[in-house]
């Protein structure tokens, strides 16, 4: 096969749970949010030793995350929850399962539950979406509508750009296909080395340069499209997949059927080698469509990156300091360009009076310093 597969694993996984919180942590979390409201920042909520960042959204609910390497929470409200809806749906964030697999989204998701005291037994869980996902560096692909064959009925579209702008003309390079709908089953191909680029998800670029130093091969120049060109396919199956075909509501049942699932979906949807033959159905299946199958045919539980998740932090901490770094150089100029300042000499002369005035501001800053410190260092979760 004349491309590499750089990763493969979960890559999204959403659960919800049929309970209520306990009328202590509702009380602490409309607390939270009114903190959040009124600093229009995230405010923190400690419990059992994890920091839960509590937002200001969520309308009558309460919407709750543990940073990139954790999971978004949202609580329905128990004094306000409609009839049948579940109180609780959890988001599990892709680094986690990119770094930590399975595994590791059930035990923070259990961690979480009794540091929070929410209580609830295995059958009130219901399993609503999951993501596998292969990035190949194949950079002489490019996704093909014609190749993809799909059941009877099967929605499918191109689309252009990082935010999935849809398109049905051509002319225009495609950067992605999907076909199929979330909530059932749904493919998506797409380049993933330009959303890396355009969203400044650093921690890719690390698990993707782990897999080729463990292969002797050197790291990859993101610069360079033509060396560096990486391809996800994506494969999502929702709740009329997961609960109605195959019946999957708890972890256990994930663990024993999910491998089933996705081998099915291999045989459902497959992208091929257009030919002459009229008949589409005897399309050769093409290389990277082969490489899926055989990597979903595997144990899944087994397949995790390998990278450390503080290497991935590391990145992505990097990334986030020369964006800062970057927004506090605009904002210095544009504060010089309001004095008046005009050339390189008045500037550095600016900037050097600059650190003082800021000591000066923050001392009569209403709230210390450590406590605007420790609300900063709550919106991120890096280390």
């Amino acid at each position: 096969m004349d491309a590499e597969i750089l990763h493969s694993g979960f890559d999204g996984l959403k659960f919800t749970v049929t309970t209520d919180i306990p009328p202590e942590l509702r009380t602490a979390l409309a607390e939270a949010k009114a903190e959040a409201v009124r600093t229009n920042a995230d405010a923190t909520l400690e419990r059992g030793g994890i920091a839960f960042a509590v937002r200001r959204s969520g309308g009558m609910a309460f919407s709750v995350h543990t940073g990139e390497y954790g999971a978004e929470w949202f609580f329905l409200d128990p004094e306000n929850r409609p009839k049948n809806n579940p109180g609780v749906t959890v988001d599990f964030r892709a680094f986690l399962l990119a770094t930590g697999g399975l595994r590791a989204a059930e035990a923070h998701f259990r961690e979480c539950m009794a540091a929070l005291a929410i209580p609830y037994v295995e059958t009130q869980l219901r399993v609503s979406r999951v993501d596998f996902a292969v990035d190949f560096l194949a950079p002489w692909f490019e996704p093909d509508r014609e190749a993809l064959i799909v059941p009877p009925g099967t929605r499918n579209r191109e689309f252009t750009g990082v935010d999935e702008t849809e398109t049905h003309c051509t002319g225009a390079r495609v950067t992605g296909l999907r076909a199929g709908a979330v909530a059932n089953r749904q493919l998506a191909i797409y380049d993933k080395r330009a959303e890396v680029i355009a969203k400044h998800k650093a921690g890719w670029p690390v698990i993707w340069n782990a897999a080729r130093a463990d292969a002797g091969r050197p790291p990859l120049d993101l610069t360079d499209r033509d060396q560096s060109q990486v391809w996800r396919f994506e494969l999502r199956m929702g709740s009329k997949q997961l609960r109605n075909r195959w019946e999957m509501c708890s972890w256990a049942d994930l663990d024993a059927l999910i491998g089933d699932a996705f081998a099915d979906f291999c045989q459902r949807v497959r992208y091929c080698i257009p030919t002459a033959d009229s008949n589409r159905a005897r399309w050769p299946v093409h290389e990277l469509w082969r490489a899926v199958t055989e990597v979903v045919s595997h144990d899944l539980r087994d397949m995790c990156s390998g990278v450390v998740p503080d290497a991935v932090k590391a990145a992505n901490r990097a990334e986030h300091m020369r964006m800062l770094d970057g927004l506090a150089l605009g904002l210095t100029v544009s504060r010089a360009a309001a004095e008046g300042l005009a050339d390189e000499t008045d500037f550095e002369a600016f900037v050097r009076r600059q650190g003082p005035a800021l000591l000066a501001a923050s001392r009569e800053h209403p709230a210390p310093v450590e406590e605007r410190l420790a609300k900063a260092a709550g919106r991120y979760r890096f280390r």
